[in-house]
């Protein structure tokens, strides 16, 4: 009998336990999923910032030179 017992503990047990575990690997998962569109969102911007300064330093550059060979002497 206590064996008979222990079987329906048992079952009741991981008929409880198997949905919570279901939902808290879903809930990982969608943190997984939220972190990695964070990390997407990061770089993409780390990206366009990259890009605008570096097309801001070739427009300096760019100027700087038009000005220098205004300014200098024809030869």
């Amino acid at each position: 009998m206590a064996n008979e017992n222990n079987g329906v503990f048992t079952d009741l047990l991981i008929a409880v336990a198997n949905p919570i575990q279901n939902l808290a690997d879903t809930l990982g998962d969608g943190v997984n999923s939220a972190t990695s569109i964070v990390q997407s969102c990061i770089n993409l911007c780390t990206t366009i910032v990259s890009n605008l300064a570096n097309t801001a330093i070739q427009l300096i550059q760019g100027v700087a030179t038009a000005v220098t060979s205004a300014i200098t002497p024809k030869k």
